[in-house]
């Protein structure tokens, strides 16, 4: 894996699925020209719908990222909206989304998921390039120094990281590195690793995994401290979401 890659972690935390829908249930949609030729990407976080004439769509479909517990989902804007130049090599993988889904072979649903999964990676990477205004984890990731304390946090949670290792990696001072992780990101570097672990803890209990080593993997010596600081983050203590899980 590439040293510092934004993205990979978050890939394999949260299970990408994609699914073709009509447009009222879609989260993506690409539109097309009056040529047929796809023109534009639009991917919906908020809920808010899309405008669109049934006529200018090639294909919508429905993506499940993990929810509100996928930080990086959910720190999108309500609505990304890419449009493709001639040669751009999206249309180039809209085509064959397209070209899948109109032949219907052995294993089309599959090889659709797939293809899709790759087209929501490139909109990320391409909203990361942008850059964001807004605080958040996907500004922090938007930025080059930031992104990569925050890359380690992800790819190594349970390491008892402090500002000064962070601030080492990102290549700042540790008062720098403070005060524009926090603008950037909206917390503090210790307040996002505690979230982070807790994000992660949560998966892990609601995958089957026992309390006590969950609260050792991410940090806590007793199960008590844990539940404490768990139901602080969720509002819930760790076995209701066991017992959640299972209904």
């Amino acid at each position: 894996m590439k040293e510092f890659d934004r993205l990979t972690t978050l890939m394999e935390r949260f299970n990408l699925k994609v699914q073709m829908v009509p447009l009222a249930q879609a989260h993506l949609v690409v539109t097309k020209s009056d040529q047929g030729a796809p023109q534009q990407v639009l991917l919906n976080t908020g809920g808010v719908g899309f405008a669109i004439n049934d006529t200018q769509i090639l294909l919508c479909a429905s993506i499940d990222w993990g929810g509100d517990a996928n930080p990086l989902f959910s720190a999108l804007p309500p609505i990304i909206d890419i449009r493709f130049e001639d040669g751009d090599d999206f249309v180039a993988l809209i085509n064959l989304i397209h070209h899948e889904l109109e032949l219907q072979r052995c294993g089309s649903d599959s090889v659709v998921n797939r293809l899709c999964e790759i087209l929501v990676v490139k909109i990320l990477r391409a909203k990361i390039e942008q850059g964001d205004a807004e605080p958040g984890l996907l500004a922090g990731l938007c930025d080059p120094r930031l992104s990569r304390a925050i890359v380690v946090m992800h790819d190594q949670p349970s390491k008892d990281w402090d500002n000064q290792q962070l601030a080492h990696i990102a290549g700042l001072s540790l008062s720098r590195f403070a005060e524009l992780f926090s603008q950037q990101v909206g917390v503090s570097p210790s307040a996002y690793l505690r979230r982070w672990r807790m994000v992660l803890a949560r998966q892990d209990i609601r995958g089957g995994a026992r309390i006590s080593a969950v609260a050792r993997r991410y940090g806590y010596q007793t199960s008590e401290g844990f539940s404490r600081a768990f139901n602080k983050q969720f509002g819930t203590n760790p076995m209701q979401q066991r017992f959640q899980s299972q209904v």
